[in-house]
């Protein structure tokens, strides 16, 4: 390849990188029928969660999903981590936009760096950055599912504390005489961070849609993965179908929750220790050898 087609080609890459990223930054324009949509009341098993990107995607990057996903193989995704992105609430077309849109900047990164070697006169032969484009962009392309774990993993340990305060907060509302959906309610306004506006959110929609609360934090624990949830609901089931005393259980499920939670962070920190114990043991190491190597070189001088 010549050096003027190579320019040709490196700048057409270089201008599709840079219309890439000025789609990425353009402020989103929100669809009035989506944001509706995700305030409806209705909640059931054939509802498109937000996971789902139910309605009209609502900014470049969803739309550039959506297209993906309508074109592209299913097998192309692999694994989609569903439940993740429910507990984050990220919608799938935006999953599948930023997988697209990563694979597309590590495709194209190594060129723009070979085509800048080529005009400071340092030639790259073509498939170096063909290759290293292709390793780059299937690495990148998994980066938003690393990202979906992650996230996922430290809102679920959120979750796990918060749910421990709202067990707490709905036994004292049920030992203060209010009923069951109110001492939810009022538990899950206590406060405003994500956890309990979570809450908030599906208790609210559970009253407009006539089911039953117990049954709508079940529902959310099975899509979100949270088993602590499910036990909660279960105890709040049992307190309001059947009238048995609910401040007793909701204690106890508190007090295993928050013994559960003390235990992981403790295995955690034990883990955390045994690896900082492998530096200290290498600088030990690397401090004998220095203090030993004054009398081995004159041994062996000597010798």
């Amino acid at each position: 390849m010549s050096p003027l087609a190579l320019a040709i080609s490196s700048g057409a890459l270089v201008g599709l990188a840079l219309a890439v990223l000025v789609v990425r930054l353009l402020p989103a324009h929100v669809d009035l029928a989506e944001a509706i949509g995700r305030v409806t009341p209705a909640r059931h098993p054939g509802r498109a969660t937000s996971t789902e990107a139910a309605g009209t995607p609502s900014d470049s990057t969803e739309r550039l999903g959506a297209w993906a996903a309508r074109t592209l193989p299913s097998a192309v995704w692999a694994r989609t981590p569903r439940r993740e992105l429910a507990l984050l609430q990220i919608p799938l077309a935006r999953f599948y936009g930023e997988k697209v849109q990563f694979a597309v900047v590590g495709l194209l990164m190594p060129q723009v760096i070979a085509a800048c070697a080529t005009v400071a006169g340092l030639p790259v032969a073509a498939v170096v950055p063909v290759g290293a484009g292709l390793l780059l962009a299937v690495i990148l392309f998994f980066t938003p599912n690393y990202n979906a774990h992650t996230g996922a993993t430290a809102l679920r340990g959120e979750f796990r504390v918060a749910l421990a305060a709202f067990a707490d907060l709905v036994a004292l509302e049920r030992a203060a005489g209010s009923g069951v959906r109110q001492a939810m309610e009022n538990a899950a306004r206590a406060t405003d961070t994500r956890v309990f506006a979570r809450l908030a959110e599906e208790l609210a929609r559970s009253r407009w849609s006539g089911l039953p609360p117990w049954d709508a934090l079940a529902g959310l624990a099975d899509e979100l993965g949270l088993p602590e949830l499910h036990d909660i609901a279960d105890v709040l089931r049992l307190s309001g179908a059947e009238g048995s005393a609910a401040y007793q259980a909701l204690a106890a499920r508190s007090a295993g929750l928050r013994s559960a939670i003390l235990n992981d962070d403790l295995a955690r920190a034990n883990g955390l220790g045994e690896q900082l114990a492998i530096p200290g043991s290498l600088l030990g190491a690397v401090f004998i050898v220095l203090v030993m190597a004054p009398f081995l070189l004159r041994m062996a001088a000597s010798t």
